[in-house]
């Protein structure tokens, strides 16, 4: 009885994240330009140092972040959950560009191991088991030697402390988006067990950390 009451409410909480970002790219459409984000220019200069050949992307939307990627001789697949910001990503790229239809939370989508993976944006908006889902997922498809690189909003935010308190240092805002603003300590515990090797800052919108892990076997 309390297994189905868990899976109900987890297929539901899928199904309104889906919605909620079906109705933001169907309204604002590439509402955050065609320009790839800062940390995703600070990225492509690492992959590309490290001969890395093929990446994944989780919570690719419709691409902006997979260009710079392909022009730089990398392969790229996303996961998106929203069917809209796909079809929008089509537009962009034709066929060129694999993108798996569905939630992060649900990975993995194939049984590829990847030379890097890149989350952008992403891993702040799941809750503590969603988010230690995800960090490990990537681990997991990770090649021998392969890199992970994650941003995550920090606590300098000027959003940090609005909204209102779900939990520690996760506050609901803005379109009832939850956001869990991370320090260097919930970096470390998060990450630590998986090849956690460097943390530093990048700023955008909103100041980020950028962390990046590799995989030794």
């Amino acid at each position: 009885m309390f297994a189905k009451y868990y899976v109900t409410k987890f297929v539901s909480k899928i199904k309104a994240m889906a919605e909620f970002w079906e109705e933001s790219f169907k309204d604002k459409k590439e509402m955050w330009g065609l320009e790839p984000a800062k940390a995703t220019v600070l990225i492509k200069d690492f992959f590309v140092e490290h001969k890395i050949k093929n990446i994944l992307i989780p919570g690719i939307g419709y691409g902006r972040n997979a260009q710079i990627f392909i022009d730089s001789g990398i392969n790229v697949t996303g996961i998106e959950i929203s069917k809209t910001a796909i079809d929008l990503a089509k537009k962009h790229f034709g066929n060129g560009l694999k993108i798996y239809h569905g939630s992060v939370t649900k990975m993995p989508f194939d049984n590829i191991l990847y030379d890097g993976i890149f989350c952008y944006g992403l891993v702040y908006l799941l809750n503590r088991d969603e988010r230690k889902k995800l960090i490990q997922d990537c681990f997991d498809q990770l090649s021998e030697n392969g890199f992970m690189v994650f941003t995550a909003i920090t606590k300098d935010a000027q959003t940090y402390g609005q909204g209102t308190l779900i939990s520690k240092d996760r506050f609901e805002m803005f379109g009832g988006v939850k956001i869990f603003f991370y320090d260097r300590e919930t970096i470390q515990e998060e990450f630590g067990n998986t090849g956690l090797f460097e943390v530093t800052l990048v700023t955008e919108n909103y100041p980020f950390h950028l962390i990046k892990c590799k995989k030794i076997l």
